[in-house]
């Protein structure tokens, strides 16, 4: 199964813990993506904070995506993040292609956290068991993402 002959967990850990952060992966880039696709299209009042506030977010996404893909890498499988398994597994709801108000853009894009922080969530759940390591990255993506999405919801208010 691992591509490298000192393996770090067991080999059906491993694959629950790859299943599960390949997931992760999915949404995390589904996540940068639309984030990108929001900072294009955000119009009307306060378009220029939530269009660089979209930028300083992606960059945390991009780097958790980063880290997961590497930890699926250290425990010794391939991560997937091409356009085909991302379009074909993402579970995050496909914003529209169209401009939209900068309200509009913040209820959004908390919605998209909000799905991904959920499901780093349940999979936190599931490491506690399997591997505290990959625990412990999730839980520090979580943390920040949950920190982006507190600041997108107060501006909802």
């Amino acid at each position: 199964m691992s591509e490298f002959p000192h393996q770090i967990l067991p080999e059906e850990k491993t694959k629950q813990v790859v299943e599960q952060l390949q997931q992760r992966l999915v949404d995390l880039i589904d996540l940068g993506l639309q984030l990108k696709q929001a900072h294009w299209c955000v119009i009307g009042n306060n378009f220029r904070t939530v269009h660089l506030q979209l930028d300083e977010i992606l960059v945390d996404v991009r780097e958790g995506s980063d880290e997961v893909a590497e930890r699926v890498s250290t425990l010794g499988m391939a991560p997937d993040g091409l356009a085909k398994t991302v379009a074909d597994s993402a579970k995050l709801k496909s914003m529209n292609v169209a401009f939209a108000s900068a309200s509009d853009t913040i209820k959004t894009v908390a919605q998209l956290l909000d799905t991904t922080v959920q499901g780093l969530r349940s999979s936190i759940e599931v490491m506690g068991d399997l591997d505290p390591i990959t625990e412990d990255l999730l839980i520090g993506i979580s943390a920040g993402l949950e920190k982006h999405l507190w600041m997108v919801q107060a501006q909802e208010k």
